[in-house]
């Protein structure tokens, strides 16, 4: 396995297929209908835009095997040191320690970048996930309750934060 930035020719389909898989079958992701191969155009721009890295991990025969990446938090300036993640990975790879690997490589980038907090908003029922937090470091910050509707069901959402020791020297505006 190694780690890749992903870029939209090489990867949109295959984040694009993990995207819908997860859409099609967990509260991993709150849309319900799957995301078009159109979309992917909008989500590389914005990650481009925000200076947002797209890391892969990728097997020998350099198939996605799943990614990480982050964006912003919320639109408002002081928010600026503070970023939302993601981590995905294909469903037949789950359990064999790349959400961890990919989020200790997101991880250092977002120091590298001078990101301050790392946002996860994960659904309460996403055990694996929690778990993999709290064992990166990652500290409860709050649970919304019935904030999403999905499956038949309200879902509840869990924050959870890392802090960071940069940027060294933060500023305001």
């Amino acid at each position: 396995m190694r780690f890749v930035t992903c870029t939209p020719e090489r990867h949109a389909a295959p984040i694009l297929d993990i995207f819908n898989d997860a859409i099609l079958t967990s509260t991993a992701l709150y849309d319900y209908a799957p995301r078009t191969p159109e979309s992917m155009v909008t989500w590389f721009e914005a990650k481009a835009r925000g200076g947002f890295p797209v890391i892969g991990a990728e097997d020998d025969d350099g198939q996605l095997l799943g990614f990480a990446s982050y964006g912003t938090f919320r639109a408002w300036p002081a928010y600026k040191y503070t970023v939302e993640h993601a981590v995905y990975v294909q469903r037949d790879q789950r359990g064999r320690g790349l959400g961890p690997a990919l989020m200790r490589e997101l991880i250092a980038a977002a120091r590298e970048r001078g990101v301050h907090v790392l946002v996860g908003a994960i659904d309460s029922s996403n055990a694996a996930s929690l778990a993999m937090h709290r064992a990166l470091g990652f500290a409860h910050a709050g649970t919304l309750r019935q904030i999403g509707f999905k499956f038949g069901r309200w879902l509840d959402v869990d924050f959870l934060q890392l802090t960071l020791d940069t940027p060294v020297d933060p500023v305001d505006g």
